[in-house]
């Protein structure tokens, strides 16, 4: 029993009743409300949809278009699709906007409408809040049956979103075929099954697919981590796979299993495709949000080039990346953002080009690994005890550090040597997230079991 509403869209589970959960009624406000902020700048708005593999996910994607036919607004519908390929649709079919029907890595009851500006580009904050407070104030008026929008389909955008990616000048696509490789595949049952094994044709790869059907009930939870991996991993160990391969529900994190069934690690993904582009277009600046690895730093700076860092979520970081002019730049849980090809996280993307890298580097993916600074990181969460106020716990935090290098622009950032911690509220429950990087697992567990201490003593 979840509804979230955000300047990045809604959220929820599916069923029961209107804004306990995410309703019927929940949707078509949300949809009137984008539908009405896109009219004020568009006489005719044109919209994209699409939607991953979720049980729900065709129910709630024709309540979107038809909210959208009655407001007066052309839809274009993807259909089954990936994240990034309605993105990229978004400014191929010149639309006003998008809307992806979508929860990303949350569980199968979960789902969500991710709203997009004409870019392609998820909306931005200002518009997300009026997005939010319209659907509180404001009583909407419909169109009249004359000026009903049009409904069409575009059942190839994962064709044509692979077709741009393969013209990227950093794929190598004789290479890739003249390597006879295998992979395998976890699709989790959404349309990675579709996305991932289309890419692989392309480049002559043999694919492996593991829960690459049943769409909509996922094999294990969706969000992929090595702990959700395992048959993964075991599959890569035992065959003669060079490299395993992972994505979430909607195909915009992408993350990678070593030849011998261990983790490349989500936070490598980024670092390693960072650093082919920093070699073969660099050097140039690039982006990561604040609880991201440093060795995404340090691999900047040992090709002379300036690092910066975002407040967490994509939007964020694509806001910097516009500013900083950027090479390329994503966030640490396999998100890579690419503005050679477009301003969105992109697992398709990331994994043509870190096949070219791999295939160039004539290592194994283990080798590669090593090859990049190391670090240790965790990734944690602690209860705060009732009525304690986190934005109070974070001004104490800071005060306690008062010696050590911070960073406010999102929760609370201490940096130590070789290290750091960052804390954040979260937005829906009573707890603060936790994340913390260190060069050995030892001082990782020193500088967690220190912090929740004197959490823990600021509650008492």
């Amino acid at each position: 029993m979840t509804l979230i509403k955000s300047i990045s869209g809604i959220r929820g589970t599916i069923g029961g009743r209107e804004g306990d959960n995410l309703s019927p009624p929940d949707i078509m406000r949300f949809t009137t409300a984008y539908s009405t902020l896109l009219k004020k700048k568009y006489n005719r708005p044109l919209v994209v949809i699409g939607r991953d593999g979720r049980l729900s996910g065709e129910a709630v994607s024709m309540l979107v278009a038809s909210t959208l036919s009655f407001c007066g607004v052309d839809v274009i519908d993807c259909g089954l699709s990936t994240t990034p390929s309605v993105e990229m649709a978004v400014t191929r079919k010149k639309a006003s906007g998008g809307i992806i029907c979508t929860a990303s890595h949350n569980p199968k009851d979960w789902n969500a409408l991710k709203f997009l500006d004409h870019n392609g580009e998820f909306i931005s904050g200002k518009m997300g809040e009026e997005l939010v407070k319209m659907t509180e104030e404001v009583q909407f008026t419909y169109a009249t049956v004359d000026r009903l929008g049009r409904i069409s389909s575009y059942e190839h955008s994962i064709e044509d979103h692979i077709s741009d990616v393969l013209k990227l000048d950093t794929i190598d696509r004789e290479l890739l075929r003249s390597m006879n490789w295998k992979v395998t595949v976890d699709a989790i049952n959404s349309t990675g099954a579709i996305a991932i094994p289309m890419l692989l044709d392309q480049l002559g790869i043999e694919c492996d697919l593991i829960n690459g059907d049943n769409f909509g009930d996922f094999a294990h939870e969706a969000e992929p981590l090595p702990k959700n991996l395992s048959e993964l991993s075991k599959r890569v160990a035992s065959s003669d796979s060079v490299l395993g391969i992972a994505v979430d529900p909607d195909v915009d994190r992408l993350v990678l299993i070593c030849e011998d069934g261990s983790p490349f690690g989500e936070e490598y993904t980024l670092v390693a495709v960072a650093d082919y582009y920093l070699k073969t277009k660099g050097p140039g600046p690039t982006v990561s949000n604040l609880s991201s690895t440093l060795a995404l730093k340090d691999i900047s700076k040992k090709y002379d080039a300036p690092h910066y860092f975002s407040a967490v979520g994509e939007r964020h970081v694509v806001d910097v990346m516009k500013e900083k002019n950027a090479l390329i730049g994503g966030e640490g849980n396999g998100g890579i953002i690419l503005p050679d090809l477009h301003y969105g996280r992109d697992a398709v993307a990331g994994l043509a080009v870190f096949l070219t890298l791999l295939a160039r580097s004539g290592k194994k993916a283990t080798e590669l690994k090593s090859s990049f600074p190391e670090y240790h990181m965790s990734k944690d969460k602690i209860q705060l005890a009732e009525g304690f106020d986190p934005d109070e716990i974070l001004e104490q935090l800071e005060s306690h550090y008062s010696d050590e290098e911070k960073d406010r622009t999102d929760g609370l950032k201490v940096y130590f040597n070789n290290a750091w911690i960052h804390i954040r509220k979260s937005n829906t429950e009573p707890i603060l997230r936790i994340y913390a990087e260190a060069k050995t697992p030892g001082e990782l567990k020193r500088l967690n079991i220190g912090l929740k201490k004197i959490i823990e003593s600021f509650m008492k």
